[in-house]
């Protein structure tokens, strides 16, 4: 058939073997169109190499695809390899697996929240007895075991200064118990690492930040017995004795882990009398008292 450079066709045009507008159920609207591909809108992809039955691509001057206005019901299996841009309303049923970047510029409501492996806190957050997996960078007062009008008291208190779980006391009935990072009953800080050296330096800021005399060691020798002990702590430095001699040089090869007290807030008061976190004898560290 030579080329026509406009085609006019009645109410109905078919293209291939296959058309069901005989049957009742099937008429034949004016505008139908019975293509039985495969089928290339636009620049939809290569001719010849058909990887589903209507291929659209953009034309040669609308950079757009495809543009549904009204309702579009899809069934089956759907693949999506490209930026999604969503404006409006989201409703989904059923199972949503990602394994790629997903961005979205407004709310995402769904049955509940749903943070992966983690959630990230930039700024603070209160957790009740449903917050079980989360990366908080910031503050964290845990609620477990408080009634709801404390989870509320918490969630309007400003952020703590050291990171705490305050719940009911497991044992003693009437009091309650407080623990600080590392949620040991002290207001305890950190660090650790590995050394061939016999002098572990302290950070610069723990002579500021804890108690020197609350500073305990622990070392674990490396590859052999080095008979390793503590020399002394002196000037923000843990001088470590002991070692082995090879080939008449003293060696060491250990790992350590330093702990202290802080001494930029009081001390903490792990078993004390009272219903809720208001009680607590000691620093309001919770804010409840403002």
């Amino acid at each position: 058939m030579p080329a026509q450079p406009i085609a006019y066709v009645g109410d109905k045009f078919v293209l291939g073997p296959l058309d069901y507008s005989f049957l009742p159920a099937v008429p034949a609207i004016p505008g139908t169109g019975v293509l039985n591909g495969p089928v290339w809108i636009g620049l939809g992809g290569a001719p010849g190499i058909p990887q589903a039955n209507c291929m659209i691509g953009p034309g040669v001057t609308q950079p757009i695809s495809l543009q549904i206005l009204g309702i579009c019901n899809h069934y089956g299996v759907y693949n999506r390899f490209a930026i999604s841009n969503v404006t409006g309303l989201t409703t989904k049923v059923g199972a949503t697996l990602r394994a790629a970047l997903s961005g979205t510029t407004g709310v995402n409501v769904k049955s509940a929240l749903n943070a992966g492996s983690a959630l990230n806190v930039f700024k603070s957050i209160t957790c009740d007895t449903t917050c079980t997996a989360a990366k908080f960078i910031g503050d964290i007062t845990t609620t477990t075991g408080l009634n709801p009008q404390m989870i509320t008291e918490l969630n309007q208190a400003k952020a703590l200064p050291a990171k705490s779980f305050d719940i009911k006391h497991p044992s003693k009935e009437g009091h309650r118990l407080r623990y600080v990072s590392l949620e040991g009953p002290e207001v305890g800080v950190y660090f650790r690492g590995k050394s061939k050296s016999n002098v572990i330096d302290l950070p610069d800021y723990w002579k500021d930040l804890v108690h020197e005399e609350s500073i305990t060691v622990n070392l674990t020798s490396v590859g052999q017995y080095q008979n390793l002990y503590v020399e002394s702590i002196k000037d923000n430095k843990i001088y470590v004795g002991g070692g082995v001699v090879i080939q008449g040089q003293m060696h060491f090869n250990y790992h350590y882990t330093v702990f202290a007290e802080r001494k930029d807030l009081d001390k903490l008061i792990v078993e004390y009398e009272g219903e809720t976190a208001k009680d607590y004898p000691g620093q309001d560290y919770l804010g409840l008292n403002k």
